[in-house]
């Protein structure tokens, strides 16, 4: 099997090279596009300046954090420095752990290089007609969906080469798994600062248009579309797809003598998964008499398609590879499309749901709230019985493999879930490039034919951003569930060492494991509210700014004088990096401190509580949002009363509830289960060796 893992690594790397090669291609098209409006062109250097300046000052701070975590690596991991072992595996340990980090910070700076590069010729495109317009925004997101994954196939790929030990791809992981915290958190803190203080004061308070260049925010507001949905759902979705191939692989290699095989298919499977997303991009187009949507969703299906297929042969052609585990990963694909079309059914404008919320508002905004929170938690259970089944499929179809398949059936299906996320990352990303254009439209005067049709873009980035939300959680969910498989086979390696009882199971009957379950279970409330509790005052020392400046600033309300937009920007910044710790900081601490109270069991019910509680917290809130979100658009369309009336106004504080939930607690908090699973998996020993409640 090495010279079939030599051909391997060697289609892993290709498969790289031809995606880098394909993302340049598209970067270079989106920046052959025209663009030749004054403003447009002033306020896109704005964006752009804003997000880098963003961009700066968040990765000087998780550098220095990173750079204390790396020395802890090096004192603690695998084993501590005191114990006399070797110190090369804690040195590996930090290099895997500094290049997580690095290379997930390159994938999220190269989003914003195009998407802020992409935002005004999408604008402009838009006056030629929706499919061209679409295209531009669709191929701006597909580079940063193209990078995501080549680096993360690349990373892990390179990893295991370099070091041949799958713990070491732990550390690799948590550098991607705690950037992504970080930068998911502090990018979601910013753009929903901007965006719940323009709303507020720009749409209730004064009743002017959502990007009219008075409102002080509105250059924030675009900064935040591409600082939270591009960056930081782009190192999300890294930590995401790295952190379903480490499982897999540490799984694979407690397999005996067949782990080689399996190895080889966890890279095989996740190179074509790149080809397929590679396929599934270059053929999204609009057809005649089609709608955006409809595009986005057709390239999501080619892609699963392709992948399908190819799998198939692979596992065909391939010496070793069980077509049980080919099962496993095509379950969790197609459960993950079936949580996407769930997710859409909850927050398409087009779908009953979204109309009855809009109809509510024309009661007041309590009944927005109402509606949007009730049918919020109703939309999380199909996905939630949707990880479960694909989780059981998964498991009993692998378990007469032989001991240990069950749970690398499980991870397999999370590969099978992200194997696409190419795709879903280019959809992601698409999303807040159009947004932005359709704010360019609005401030250059491209009148309202253009704007109705970056409307109509930017309703189908909403639908499809929840869809692709709903199906990174699903993938998540799926990814927690294998490592804490990953986590029982450190424990029980770190227990032989010991001498001491292996761990079959977690039993809530016991107190220990229970404790630990309770607390697990409350980690994500916690999490989040102070996420949420970050944009709420940061949004409110925005919303002071923008009063002054209406009051201060001659004219401003006329038109006749320009807003200080940078005032606006530094309170995001400012606020934004100051809150972005604290919230990752517990969740990790919490961690720690139950293992070295209850040890290695009460981490096992610790997890467990996270991962039910994170999971259906994260759907809610998202799904919610989302939810609110398009209840707005459907009333600012012309329905329940049009722009102005009741409905709107109470519409627009749903959606301003909603986007802290769908846009920085939502698809946070399953990056913060997985740094917690890396956390508990890359410290077990510690927990073996030293607990209080043995």
């Amino acid at each position: 099997m090495e010279a079939g893992m030599t051909l391997v690594y060697l289609v892993s790397f290709f498969a790289v090279v031809i995606a880098m090669a394909f993302a340049v291609y598209l970067h270079l098209w989106v920046k052959k596009q025209p663009v030749e409006n004054a403003t447009i062109i002033k306020v896109s250097d704005l964006i752009k300046a804003g997000a880098n300046t963003f961009m700066r000052k968040e990765y000087k701070i998780l550098a220095a954090f990173s750079g204390v975590v790396a020395a802890i690596l090096f004192i603690l991991l695998p084993q501590p420095i005191w114990k006399g072992g070797s110190i090369m595996n804690n040195v590996y340990m930090v290099v895997a752990y500094a290049a997580g980090t690095i290379l997930s910070a390159i994938a999220g700076k190269m989003g914003i290089i195009v998407a802020t590069s992409s935002n005004g010729r999408c604008a402009e495109a838009a006056q030629k007609g929706i499919a061209p317009s679409f295209l531009v925004g669709f191929r701006g997101g597909a580079v940063m969906g193209l990078a995501v994954v080549g680096f993360s196939l690349f990373g892990v790929a390179a990893v295991l080469l370099a070091f041949g030990n799958t713990t070491i791809s732990l550390g690799f992981s948590f550098g991607a798994s705690s950037l992504a915290l970080f930068a998911k958190a502090g990018g979601g803190i910013f753009t929903k600062t901007a965006d719940v203080a323009a709303d507020l004061t720009g749409k209730v308070e004064l009743g002017i248009p959502e990007d009219d260049p008075r409102n002080p925010a509105v250059i924030a507001d675009n900064v935040g579309d591409n600082v939270g949905d591009v960056a930081g759902m782009g190192a999300d979705l890294f930590d995401s797809n790295v952190a379903a191939m480490t499982s897999a692989l540490v799984i694979a290699s407690s397999l005996g003598a067949t782990g080689l095989a399996n190895i080889a298919m966890v890279f095989m499977y996740a190179a074509l998964g790149l080809i397929s997303s590679i396929v599934g991009i270059a053929t999204a187009r609009i057809p005649q008499g089609s709608t955006p949507t409809k595009a986005l969703n057709s390239s999501t299906y080619v892609t699963s398609g392709v992948f399908v297929v190819l799998t198939a042969l692979a596992t065909l052609i391939f010496k070793g590879f069980s077509w049980r585990i080919w099962g496993a990963s095509t379950v969790g694909l197609l459960v993950g499309v079936i949580i996407g079309l769930a997710t859409d059914y909850f927050t398409d404008d087009s779908k009953p749901i979204v109309k009855k919320v809009a109809h509510a508002s024309k009661s007041g905004s309590a009944f927005t709230i109402l509606s949007g929170v009730s049918y919020g938690f109703i939309s999380a259970l199909p996905a939630m019985i949707g990880i479960g089944i694909s989780a059981l499929i998964a498991y009993k179809l692998c378990q007469p493999i032989g001991d240990g398949y069950a749970m690398f059936g499980i991870a397999m299906a999370a590969v099978g879930m992200l194997s696409i996320v190419g795709t879903i990352i280019s959809n992601d990303a698409y999303g807040p490039i159009v947004d932005n254009a359709r704010g360019l439209a609005e401030m250059g005067g491209l009148g309202e034919d253009v704007i109705a049709i970056a409307d109509e873009l930017d309703s189908a980035g909403n639908t499809v951003k929840a869809v692709t939300k709903g199906f990174s959680i699903g993938a998540a969910g799926l990814t927690v569930i294998s490592l804490l498989g990953t986590y029982m086979s450190e424990a029980n390696a770190a227990l032989v060492e010991a001498g001491k009882a292996l761990i079959s199971g977690f039993d809530l009957l016991d107190p220990i494991v229970f404790f630990g379950m309770l607390v697990g279970a409350a980690i994500p409330a916690v999490f989040s509210a102070m996420l949420i509790l970050g944009v709420d005052k940061n949004a409110q020392r925005m919303v002071e700014e923008i009063h002054r400046q209406f009051r201060e600033i001659k004219g401003l309300r006329e038109g006749k004088a320009s807003a200080d937009y940078g005032k606006c920007i530094d309170i995001a910044t400012a606020g934004a990096l100051r809150e972005l710790i604290p919230a990752g900081l517990v969740a990790i601490l919490a961690t720690v401190a139950v293992g070295f109270i209850g040890g290695p069991l009460a981490i096992g019910g610790f997890l467990m509580g996270n991962i039910v509680s994170g999971l259906l917290l994260s759907l809610f809130m998202s799904n919610a949002g989302g939810l609110w979100d398009n209840s707005k658009k459907y009333v600012e369309s012309g329905h329940e009363g049009g722009k102005g009336s009741e409905a709107h106004k109470a519409a627009v504080v749903g959606d301003t509830v909603g986007d802290p939930f769908k846009d920085t607690a939502g698809p946070s908090i399953n990056t913060q289960i997985t740094v917690v699973s890396l956390v508990a998996s890359l410290t077990s020993a510690l927990f073996v060796a030293f607990s209080i409640f043995k």
